[in-house]
């Protein structure tokens, strides 16, 4: 047993050994290249540039894309390679090519250009391809690929063939085949163009349809040949597929957009829906609720810089608590007072709108503040080359569905959500059930208003934070409501998500604000049809 483990541990160190003789060899192995590039004279750069792209290290790539750059100098007092940078001073800050460490700054006398012609620079081209194709990271290597398929060349391509067989991902194997085929349809004679179009029939890749349609305003004449009337209708019939595919996902994304402003709609409406439905209040502080749910997150940002990842989840609760408790204090302090008087519970919510929005103004300042996204909420999954969807607002949409399902599963299964449905069904008859509706109405209030508090987190990753913020949400907040029927949870998501898609399906044909009116109208019509909205409630209280 101990002659085994003696042996597996001198096969680890051997292993390891060979490994570290491998990178000490490739690390040798590249400075000597390097002292020849000063004194290398230009028709003899070419083959030393190869050899040096041939090292395996780390930094090969960097001295050749500053030789690309046109960045690569030497001292010619040592003969030193550096990466100068011209100052504003008209001076050139050095930095070692090797090691990145700073050298000095000196005039341009003091330093010289590593050679370099317009051959020798589209060799560096490709011998950077080379380098990132073979790399072991798959997004380096697609990146490549992407960048050689905006400018195919011969030598990109010749390059590409020599890889395509090895390389293990298929999006970056199909992403080669796409690269060959495109410098074949440019410059290819018309039959291998033809069999270039059908690899190309289904890639979405901008440079795809910016060769088909040049090609195709270049085949206009009358008088063309059978081969090239055959290439036009195959450019053509390609052309018609991408732009299919392109307005099939064009479909997609308003889709997609629309379903995350009626998330906004629902997560801004839904605590409305509640107030209204169970207090009858008509709150025009709703949307100060929204805003201070919005600063809430502004101030723990600001509280804790250094854990600005994880803010929007700390964010939540406490948005939620400020503006319900502010919530209740307003409903305690005032609503209950005014109870079946609307009128002056509209009046006296719109003072205390006004007062919330001076208040902010006082401790924030009039100006807008920018909340900072989290890394995981920024950038967007690229499905396609031409369809992606950004995380902030995918996270929105499944937000929002999480909040209405937890209000749904609180007002169906919980006790308090059996008084709530109670109250706002037949207050006189919950009091004789020994239910107090004033402290359901307290809670209703603050449950509302603390939810137009997360609905202010969300609004901070959409836009700036600013005491305005929820005016610009109290009246769509409320078309929501009375369109999907007062009280109703199902009716305030399905028209949160009606106003939401329509809205984004009329702004590309209409104009945002043309858009906005269509809709008011078309609210307006169906409630002189269905004044009771969408889903009105139903029993003998209703009316």
């Amino acid at each position: 047993m101990g002659r085994i483990f003696s042996l597996f541990f001198l096969l680890i160190l051997s292993s390891q050994g060979h490994a570290l003789q491998t990178d000490s060899s490739s690390s040798t192995a590249l400075p000597p290249l390097l002292e020849q590039l000063p004194s290398t004279k230009l028709r003899a750069m070419g083959p030393l540039i190869e050899k040096i792209a041939q090292v395996k290290d780390v930094k090969t790539r960097h001295i050749l894309q500053l030789m690309l750059d046109g960045e690569l100098y030497y001292i010619k007092a040592n003969k030193q390679l550096v990466q100068a940078v011209k100052t504003e001073n008209r001076q050139y800050q050095l930095t070692d090519a090797l090691t990145t460490e700073p050298v000095s700054v000196v005039k341009k006398s003091k330093i010289s250009k590593v050679k370099t012609n317009n051959r020798l620079r589209s060799s560096l081209r490709s011998l950077i391809a080379k380098i990132d194709l073979t790399d072991d990271d798959k997004e380096v290597r697609l990146q490549a690929v992407k960048q050689l398929l905006d400018s195919p060349t011969k030598a990109s391509t010749a390059t590409i063939s020599e890889l395509i067989d090895k390389e293990p991902d298929q999006e970056v194997q199909e992403l080669m085949q796409a690269t060959m085929a495109l410098q074949q349809l440019r410059d290819g004679e018309i039959s291998e163009q033809i069999t270039a179009l059908n690899t190309l029939s289904g890639s979405l890749q901008p440079a795809v349809k910016n060769t088909v349609v040049n090609l195709l305003s270049n085949l206009q004449e009358d008088d063309l040949t059978e081969q090239q009337a055959s290439l036009k209708l195959a450019l053509q019939q390609t052309l018609d597929s991408i732009e299919s595919q392109a307005s099939f996902y064009g479909f997609i994304e308003n889709i997609f957009f629309g379903l995350s402003l009626g998330s906004v709609l629902l997560l801004a409406a839904i605590g409305l829906a509640i107030t209204f439905g169970v207090m009858g209040v008509i709150n025009m502080a709703h949307g100060e609720m929204i805003m201070l749910g919005a600063y809430t997150t502004y101030v723990i940002q600001i509280a804790f810089p250094s854990i600005i990842e994880y803010s929007l989840l700390i964010a939540v609760p406490a948005a939620f608590l400020v503006s319900g408790l502010v919530g209740i204090l307003i409903e305690r302090g005032v609503i209950r007072f005014l109870k079946g008087r609307p009128l002056e519970t509209l009046l006296a919510t719109f003072g205390i709108s006004l007062i919330l929005q001076q208040l902010v103004r006082t401790v924030f300042s009039p100006l807008n503040r920018q909340v900072i996204s989290p890394e995981w909420m920024s950038g967007s999954w690229q499905i396609n080359p031409i369809f992606s969807l950004t995380y902030n607002r995918l996270y929105i949409i499944l937000f929002s569905i999480m909040v209405f399902v937890s209000l749904l599963l609180i007002l169906k299964k919980s006790s308090l959500g059996l008084h709530v449905r109670a109250v706002s069904q037949n207050r006189d008859m919950a009091r004789a059930l020994s239910i107090k509706s004033d402290w359901v109405d307290a809670i209703t209030f603050g449950l509302g208003s603390g939810i137009a508090g997360i609905a202010g987190v969300v609004l901070s990753q959409l836009t700036n934070v600013g005491p305005n913020l929820g005016q610009a949400y109290i009246i769509d907040s409320f078309l929501v409501v009375v369109f999907g029927g007062v009280g109703n949870l199902w009716g305030t998501l399905v028209a949160a998500m009606s106003l939401g898609l329509t809205n984004k399906f009329l702004e590309p044909l209409t104009g945002s604000v043309l858009a906005n009116i269509i809709v008011l109208v078309g609210l307006v019509l169906f409630i002189q049809k269905r004044p009771k909205g969408l889903f009105p409630q139903k029993g003998r209280a209703a009316d």
